[in-house]
């Protein structure tokens, strides 16, 4: 499935029981030796009865992550065209807690994002105080940054043009700077108007993708904090535009997009 080109591999584990591990993600993820997709993500039938399903997700490197927004939009999709629900809103389970799916009357998907933590300990960012942007030092150069958490941590920054945003160079040097102890996804964002942002992003296990759903939803709130933009935000990204709506401070985000299936098939877990 892709949402914005950003692609992913979907399995049912409701009606066949899966075990993924680091290696087997890597080889399913590959684009020469396996599949080929920027994440894995499986459908689980639900642990309780407040969600519908546990959603679990596995960045292209092995490593499981939190939050996928993209892909939660992929996962609404999926589980309806399969025949594993007929719900419009669907409730999932992640590691980061319950997420909101609704697709709407388009057949587009929004989702509840959930509410921005600030709290450095908890994105996890290492730094003496909360603060609206932090210096990082990359290469010699001091980089200033909005830092949050939307089920994953986001560095986000201010560039006149992403087109010429070092994102190839300097993403990667951010994503594994000492000062994110997990890791980090770090954008780029030029702000257009008041209702219009464009975004890269390079993403951690990952690298640069056509579109990062929760990256989108934090670049809208790290704009919102600067007093740079206001509540509804569209997102260009290279893959498609998003829609990202945030209230403010104590509410969620909600982000809205299409999702589309490429082709079904079977693959054999390698031994």
């Amino acid at each position: 499935m892709q949402s914005l080109g950003n692609d992913f591999v979907v399995i049912d584990g409701v009606r066949q029981s899966i075990t993924l591990t680091r290696e087997s993600v890597r080889r399913l993820a590959d684009r020469h030796f396996g599949v080929g997709c920027d994440q894995v993500l499986l459908v689980q039938p639900a642990d309780s009865g407040q969600v519908d399903f546990v959603y679990r997700i596995w960045n292209a490197d092995g490593g499981e992550v939190a939050q996928c927004g993209n892909g939660a939009r992929c996962f609404a999709k999926f589980v309806r065209d399969i025949g594993l629900t007929d719900k419009v809103l669907i409730k999932v389970r992640t590691s980061a807690g319950t997420m909101v799916l609704t697709v709407e009357p388009d057949q587009q998907v929004t989702v509840n994002v959930g509410i921005p933590e600030f709290v450095p300990a908890h994105i996890p960012f290492t730094a003496e105080k909360q603060a609206d942007r932090y210096d990082l030092h990359v290469n010699g150069t001091t980089v200033t940054v909005s830092v949050l958490a939307l089920g994953n941590p986001h560095a986000v920054q201010l560039v006149e043009n992403v087109e010429t945003a070092p994102v190839t160079e300097q993403g990667p040097l951010i994503e594994g700077h000492p000062m994110f102890p997990q890791r980090v996804n770090a954008g780029y964002m030029q702000v257009l108007d008041r209702d219009r942002i464009k975004l890269r992003v390079y993403e951690r296990g990952a690298g640069e993708t056509l579109a990062c759903g929760s990256g989108a939803c934090a670049a809208v709130v790290a704009g919102r904090q600067w007093g740079l933009l206001d509540e509804n935000v569209a997102v260009e990204l290279r893959g498609g535009q998003l829609q990202v709506r945030w209230a403010g401070m104590g509410e969620p985000v909600y982000m809205t997009g299409p999702a589309a299936t490429v082709f079904e098939g079977e693959w054999q877990l390698p031994d």
